[in-house]
């Protein structure tokens, strides 16, 4: 992936990770859940009734904000330099890994570390070497 410093504006970067952090609070605060997208989606997996209309509405709004987005600008232009393959491969590495860790970056990340969790600590300190030490290898070793 490629981005265009030319055109990053640390402020709306700064606006909306606070969004994001507003909204996980509301969501704890309101619904005494923890906004962990993983834990969210695969709730949609294996329904309970009284569960399921929040899950979906929160995955409905995922899918739908790029398209509100467009309302008021364009997407950002994304490139990806990876395969379809490859990606279908780091989509299930990824998926194991929300699975093991029993949680993903914004349940942990987010959420986790907001709330002091030593647990959230330790998985989001294993997802970030995670990610560092595989970008070294596939850059400076394997030179992909």
């Amino acid at each position: 992936m490629i981005i265009d410093w030319n055109h990053f504006t640390p402020y709306t970067a700064l606006a909306g990770g606070a969004l994001i952090g507003i909204s996980a609070a509301l969501f704890v605060l309101f619904n005494g859940r923890i906004a962990g997208i993983t834990g969210i989606v695969s709730g949609l997996f294996r329904p309970v009734m009284h569960d399921s209309g929040w899950r979906i509405a929160f995955t409905l709004g995922l899918i739908i904000a790029p398209m509100v987005w467009l309302l008021f600008g364009e997407l950002p232009n994304i490139h990806i330099d990876a395969s379809y393959k490859l990606l279908i491969i780091a989509g299930v590495i990824v998926g194991f890994g929300a699975r093991y860790g029993s949680g993903c970056t914004s349940g942990h990340g987010v959420c986790g570390i907001s709330r002091l969790s030593p647990r959230s600590m330790i998985a989001t300190l294993a997802f970030m070497a995670t990610g560092f030490l595989t970008v070294f290898i596939m850059r400076h070793i394997l030179g992909a």
